[in-house]
């Protein structure tokens, strides 16, 4: 039995005005148009503020009462992390890298020390490598000081200069994510003068350790340009490298695996075009390695002259060619494209290269010599079920690859594996202070059948002795969008739906790339409805198999997965007992037809263009979440949001719940909680990302009736 709203205090009612646009001939009716600011991207509106703190006040009304149980969650969260945690130790030239979080900090310390050379036996107590005659320890970056007096911090970019004495790095101190870049002397500690603001790209720094390639946030929150800034010079006068037509394109900048060419890559989500520059001289003529093709994604990389591309030109699951950079456009097959192996990474190495793709929508890493084209080395991993690829490896000669590992039951484990031998050393285990034993959980992968027959693979988590036969909860996860698969990974937080008797499924739904790159064309543009319908068809498959029953399946997603929920909750609400749905994208139609905001161009790829095609109009107004509440019963559901988001801006989930207060049938708890001074990833702290965790955890036992 769900739990009842507290009736004594009253949700905030959004005002109904009349608003209306007309689009292909069909009138759009937006009565809560109002709440977006017309003066956005600042927000200023007195009346849509108050509007907000009004369903923050009733947020924190209606969960005060379990404020007993949201802290006990926390606790159990917290006491999974290791609050000390410290990233392995890896090497970079000269230098030894790696950071760490003191005890109770919310932010990171980056450190690293002089690595004269290395002795490779392991030590049992620390499982690390004994750096012996390496320099002392030296804090190059302080995340936690940046941060000191402000409600939110992001660090993006950060990045050291070739010759090592200088770092460059960026932060986003609003959640806006437009970045800051400064630079620090990490000889002396001192501040260059040379400060970049709204940066939001990759840094690279030139061969010289004079220079900077980064891109710049434009007026629309896009990055379609790439720039050069000489140090000591005005930033204002920054060198313009690249400048993309395009508003549907965005630009990125990156470094090869020998670190001599700089690469400028410009795309959307289905077409891509590179260029590149040496990084010896950022101002020459740019190479394009090949002019872009609608529906044509290509990624390069260079190795002494050769050119190395992914490219999906061929084959939807990828093949990998090669190409002199002479004639950079002159492709020939090196790893043809197969139905059964969905190519996703290509990394080049001294005396090897490394390909991780998908077989069964299982991870795959294989080893692949330049000098032998028929030998290939597969990495073989222990379980069924797993997550697994490639680590960090920042150097370019190595005789070992760092790897990451992981299951629903295993946790996050770091490798090196070394190439000659196929050995494995453990480096670090994920540990679990408060304690975990992973012989008390059990995992398994279940087939469902879609509405279509399509085949949709589930990776269920739950605690020996789960019964089922109905009686108990669980808790279904998605996303379905843009090719993102979701990994059957480990994750400390949802032992707390665990422990308390729920099982925790992950469906693989299409949108996603989890079975191949047309897993993903299968969920997209007009087979969009295909993502919500295997969602839904996964709930009342696990309901039919006894591993829950109606009302007692509960849901979450965030982003393009809130968008999953909103489209779920209009298409079945009857079989789900509560639902989450974070930064929800759920006034699709409304921003898709508004090519000011910062992402809708290049999201037409994805979603369709409705300002120009009918039919792709015609299919986002079929399924668009905010335009299709109906008068019905909805579950009792929580959405949130981040005021200084630009991906999905604050005004869609708070129309979402405005429209849901008016039209919903039921008396179930409807909440929504905006965090006024974060963005799309929410707050930024690693304890106050814990405890919004614990709210959604809490959430959801209480309205299962489930609270201690």
């Amino acid at each position: 039995m769900t739990a009842k709203t507290d009736t004594s205090v009253q949700p905030p009612i959004a005002e109904k005005r009349p608003h209306s646009t007309t689009v292909h001939g069909v009138t759009i009716t937006d009565e809560y148009h109002w709440l977006r600011d017309q003066g956005y991207p600042k927000i200023e509106n007195e009346e849509i503020l108050a509007h907000l703190k009004a369903e923050n006040a009733y947020f924190e009304a209606q969960m005060g009462p379990q404020a007993a149980l949201t802290e006990t969650i926390f606790q159990e969260m917290k006491g999974r992390i290791k609050e000390d945690d410290s990233s392995v130790p890896q090497q970079d030239g000269e230098w030894i890298y790696w950071s760490k979080f003191d005890e109770g900090a919310q932010y990171r310390k980056h450190y690293r020390k002089t690595a004269p050379y290395r002795d490779e036996q392991e030590q049992p107590d620390s499982g690390l490598y004994d750096w012996v005659g390496a320099g002392p320890d030296q804090l190059i970056l302080d995340e936690n000081e940046l941060a000191k007096g402000k409600d939110y911090f992001k660090l993006g970019a950060a990045e050291v200069s070739p010759d090592g004495k200088l770092l460059a790095y960026a932060y986003d101190d609003n959640g806006s994510e437009r970045f800051d870049l400064h630079i620090r002397n990490l000889e002396t500690g001192e501040e260059l003068k040379d400060i970049i603001p709204g940066t939001l790209s990759s840094i690279v720094w030139t061969k010289d350790s004079k220079g900077l390639v980064y891109g710049l946030a434009n007026e629309n929150w896009r990055t379609d340009n790439a720039h050069y800034h000489r140090l000591g010079d005005d930033p204002k006068k920054a060198k313009l490298l690249y400048k993309e037509a395009d508003i549907g394109f965005g630009v990125g900048v990156g470094i090869t695996a020998q670190e001599d060419w700089i690469i400028i890559a410009t795309g959307d989500n289905v077409t891509s075009e590179v260029r590149l520059v040496p990084a010896d001289n950022p101002l020459a003529e740019p190479i394009l390695v090949a002019p872009r093709k609608v529906g044509r994604e290509y990624s390069v990389d260079v190795r002494d002259g050769t050119l190395y591309i992914l490219t999906n030109d061929d084959h939807v699951n990828f093949r990998v060619a090669t190409a002199d950079i002479k004639k950079p456009g002159e492709w020939q097959t090196l790893i043809g494209g197969a139905d059964e192996f969905y190519i996703t990474g290509l990394s080049l190495f001294k005396d090897f290269y490394v390909v991780e793709g998908r077989e069964e929508g299982l991870d795959q890493v294989e080893i692949r010599y330049y000098d032998d084209l028929e030998r290939t080395t597969p990495i073989n991993f222990p379980e069924a079920s797993y997550v697994a690829g490639l680590g960090d490896n920042p150097e370019y000669d190595v005789a070992k690859l760092r790897l990451d590992y992981e299951s629903m039951v295993t946790p996050d484990t770091v490798f090196d594996y070394t190439v000659a031998t196929g050995n494995f050393e453990t480096l670090k285990v994920q540990e679990i202070p408060s304690g975990y034993n992973d012989s008390l959980y059990e995992t398994e992968r279940v087939i469902i059948t879609a509405r279509d027959g399509t085949k949709v693979p589930v990776s269920i988590l739950y605690k020996k002795g789960f019964k089922k036969d109905g009686s108990q909860p669980l808790h279904l996860y998605a996303y379905g969008a843009y090719g993102y698969a979701v990994p059957p990974g480990f994750s400390a937080n949802r032992l707390s739906y665990v422990d308390r008797g729920f099982a925790y499924a992950i469906a693989h739904i299409r949108g996603g790339d989890d079975l191949g790159y047309q897993w993903y064309l299968d969920g997209k543009l007009n087979k969009r409805t295909n993502s919500f319908n295997d969602f839904v068809d996964a709930g009342k498959a696990l309901i039919a198999m006894g591993y829950t029953s109606k009302g007692k399946l509960t849901a979450s997603g965030g982003s393009a997965g809130g968008e999953l929920m909103g489209a779920v909750l209009n298409q079945a609400p009857e079989i789900f007992g509560a639902v989450v749905s974070h930064v929800a994208f759920v006034d699709v139609l409304n921003t898709m037809l508004d090519e000011t905001l910062p992402l809708t161009p290049g999201e037409w790829p994805e979603w369709g263009n409705p300002i120009t095609d009918k039919a792709a109009f015609d299919t986002i107004r079929s399924y668009s979440p905010y335009d299709n509440v109906t008068a019905k019963a909805y579950p009792p559901m929580l959405w949130t949001a981040g005021l200084n988001d630009p991906r999905v801006t604050y005004w869609e989930p708070a129309k979402m719940v405005a429209k849901l207060r008016a039209m919903k049938t039921d008396d179930n708890v409807l909440l929504l909680k905006t965090n006024m001074g974060a963005g799309h990833g929410g707050k930024s702290g690693r304890f106050d990302r814990l405890r919004e965790n614990a709210e959604e955890a809490a959430f959801l036992v209480w309205q299962l009736g489930l609270a201690e």
